[in-house]
């Protein structure tokens, strides 16, 4: 069953940790850090990727030094920077700014890569929908198709909301059976923030079609565990919404969503839709 763990100091402890009883493939830390400081990023078993929310760090991993990673002096303002951290390596991250904050995310896999960066240039972005259907929306992709190669069953990637206000993650989709080619089985894990923070937003998660909820009063540091069922979200007018997305594939490297029925005919009336969905395919 979904679930919202609400806002809370974590104090650069694993908000979603390893072996979650929900989400057991799936890792997620937000770490904060001063000029100077130090953190040291190994989580065994899993792929993982580093992403500057804002302010700049060095990030080594194991030998290897990617210098000056992030350029954003804040959330809402450029493109992320990221570097992909392979099964099993060890990445120390230093601040070299006032302050940074970087979100971690990783997936169980058991075969090892090499690590990579994905600079701001290359995160693709991707725009879809309109203000008249209230479905205006900006995705950065971190890791998608374009990098299958050198990484396994990882998806992430940033949302954002344009203007202010709106839907997300509509029409109403799941993705928790492996029902090829009709629908693969990814964990999804949401990170929330807004703009200004006191913006706020309702996330639906419901198991089966016809049901009633939950839905979720989400606020700026809210995160959200879907393991399973439909999941759209809707942001209060006046607030921009950004979400990180970490979707951890059970088997599968390509996502394949499955649209609830009695609301499919929405994907042809929402500008751009069709052509994002399938960014996540193979």
């Amino acid at each position: 069953m979904p679930s919202h763990i609400k806002p809370y100091n974590n104090k650069n402890k694993p908000i979603i940790d390893i072996d979650n009883k929900l989400v057991p493939k799936t890792y997620f830390n937000k770490v904060s850090l001063k000029r100077g400081e130090v953190f040291t990023h190994n989580v065994p078993g899993h792929e993982s990727v580093c992403v500057l929310a804002w302010g700049t760090c060095d990030i080594k991993v194991d030998e290897e030094m990617f210098s000056e990673v992030g350029e954003r002096q804040h959330l809402w303002a450029g493109k992320p920077d990221s570097v992909y951290v392979p099964l099993d390596s060890i990445a120390t991250i230093m601040c070299l700014t006032d302050d940074a904050e970087i979100y971690i995310a990783g997936g169980l896999y058991d075969k090892r890569t090499k690590p990579f960066r994905v600079t701001p240039d290359d995160s693709e972005k991707v725009q879809y929908g309109s203000d008249d259907t209230k479905t205006h929306r900006k995705i950065y992709h971190i890791l998608d198709q374009r990098v299958a190669g050198k990484k396994g069953r990882l998806l992430v990637s940033e949302l954002f909301t344009v203007g202010a206000g709106g839907w997300s993650g509509f029409p109403p989709h799941k993705h928790d059976e492996d029902k090829l080619p009709e629908e693969t089985a990814f964990e999804e894990v949401y990170y929330f923030k807004f703009n200004p923070s006191n913006g706020f937003a309702a996330q639906f998660a419901y198991v089966n079609e016809g049901d009633y909820g939950p839905v979720y009063h989400v606020k700026d540091g809210s995160t959200i565990i879907l393991d399973k069922g439909y999941h759209p979200v809707v942001t209060a007018p006046g607030y921009e919404m950004y979400y990180f997305t970490i979707l951890v594939g059970k088997t599968e490297t390509s996502l394949i969503q499955c649209f609830e029925k009695q609301h499919i005919h929405q994907l042809k009336t929402i500008p751009g839709l069709e052509k994002m969905i399938a960014k996540f395919k193979k």
